[in-house]
């Protein structure tokens, strides 16, 4: 089965069979070990270990901790990437959307001004939430329209931050 994998914000391809795993079309080494009373678990790939716990968070992918770290992941099996290939298809002609705060948090950084043309993966704005920066980054190519926020100010789960418009729009 293949899936494909973004694991805070870097996207591998993820094949699985009933004896081999490769990342990105290289063979891995992949071992979970259970541990006794205690929710997660150890992994192992190619050798290296880290303790990870997980739950499924509001988006449905995967809010996790590996090594005590908060780690974003989000998996998709074959018929999942179809499915959003049709609604990406779909939905392309309504440009980009807009960039909304994950979590409540205060606005450490703006890093773009009004009327900036950015690209896919471009920094955006850094909130800071449960002590961690967070640098929010442009889901596709896209001119910021509107910068709703401000360094210092503190927002609420889902607020937008910042408002994108379709390159051709500028």
């Amino acid at each position: 089965m293949r899936y494909r994998v973004q694991i805070d914000g870097q996207d591998f391809d993820v094949d699985l069979d009933d004896s081999t795993v490769q990342v990105d079309g290289r063979p891995v080494h992949v071992e979970w070990v259970e541990r006794d009373g205690q929710p997660g678990g150890l992994l192992s790939v190619d050798g290296r270990t880290a303790a990870v716990r997980g739950e499924r968070d509001a988006e449905g992918g995967w809010r996790l901790r590996v090594d005590g770290e908060p780690v974003r992941a989000d998996v998709a099996d074959e018929r999942a990437l179809r499915a959003r290939q049709v609604a990406g298809a779909a939905g392309r002609a309504a440009g980009p959307r807009p960039v909304r705060a994950p979590m409540p948090g205060l606005v450490v950084r703006v890093d773009v001004q009004e009327g900036q043309t950015v690209e896919k993966g471009s920094g955006l704005v850094i909130v800071e939430a449960m002590k961690m920066e967070n640098e929010l980054k442009a889901e596709a190519p896209g001119v910021v329209a509107r910068i709703r926020v401000s360094a210092g100010q503190t927002v609420e789960k889902d607020q937008v931050l910042i408002e994108m418009a379709p390159v051709e729009a500028a």
